[in-house]
């Protein structure tokens, strides 16, 4: 299935600049990336990466604020929560960033004391937004939106930095739950940064390319689902 492109982001080349000169994204064609959920990936991303650099890390948050509020409107969470483990320090940037409270949400209770898989205290019926570090189906967010609902919040929508943009049905995943997901870069952006800086070999930029186009016959060839 030829990928579909999903929107852009208006901070996408200016986010994917800053994961390129931080170095947290890896072209890797020959020796493809597995990622945790089952596709086979001649990139990979670690945002967690952008924890130590802060000047960086404050204009991505500040580029994340900033979309949120035009797409949403100021005023319109009432708290912010992160997804263990790397959402975590994301959702404390964005609710400093917004004066929220903040919450985070375990993958699963802790199994003792209060068996709590919410840290924090929720408000009910308080609009949650939950924040990620990035995206590539969809399916790992479903969890966490299904914690805090029973909680008694509502989850209307979900940001992170790097959302893949290239595997079928993650935005059709979320939306089915109600959820809308925002998010700076995707691939696209990246490869077209990086190719305009020439940050990795020809070679390996047209490898990606070739990936983009076609990302589910790509990893099925490479062992991936």
């Amino acid at each position: 299935m030829v990928s579909e492109t999903p929107p852009r982001s208006p901070f996408g080349r200016r986010t994917a600049r800053i994961l390129l000169d931080i170095k947290a994204v890896n072209f890797r064609p020959e020796e493809p990336y597995m990622l945790t959920s089952g596709w086979a990936s001649p990139v990979y991303i670690d945002c967690r990466k952008l924890i130590s650099f802060t000047e960086e890390r404050r204009k991505v948050i500040g580029m994340a604020v900033a979309g949120l509020e035009k797409e949403k409107g100021i005023g319109a969470f009432d708290m912010v929560a992160g997804g263990e483990t790397a959402g975590i320090p994301y959702a404390a940037w964005v609710s400093d960033a917004m004066s929220l409270p903040m919450l985070y949400v375990r993958k699963k209770p802790k199994g003792f004391g209060r068996n709590a898989q919410i840290e924090g205290e929720v408000r009910d019926g308080a609009n949650v937004l939950l924040v990620e570090d990035l995206a590539t189906d969809g399916a790992s967010k479903i969890n966490f939106i299904d914690a805090l609902r029973d909680a008694g919040a509502e989850v209307t929508d979900t940001l992170v930095v790097f959302f893949y943009g290239v595997f079928p049905g993650a935005l059709k995943t979320l939306e089915d739950t109600g959820v809308r997901l925002h998010y700076l870069a995707t691939w696209h952006d990246v490869l077209e940064e990086a190719e305009a800086g020439q940050d990795f070999p020809p070679e390996a930029i047209a490898g990606v390319r070739q990936f983009l186009a076609d990302p589910m016959a790509w990893s099925k060839t490479r062992g991936g689902k």
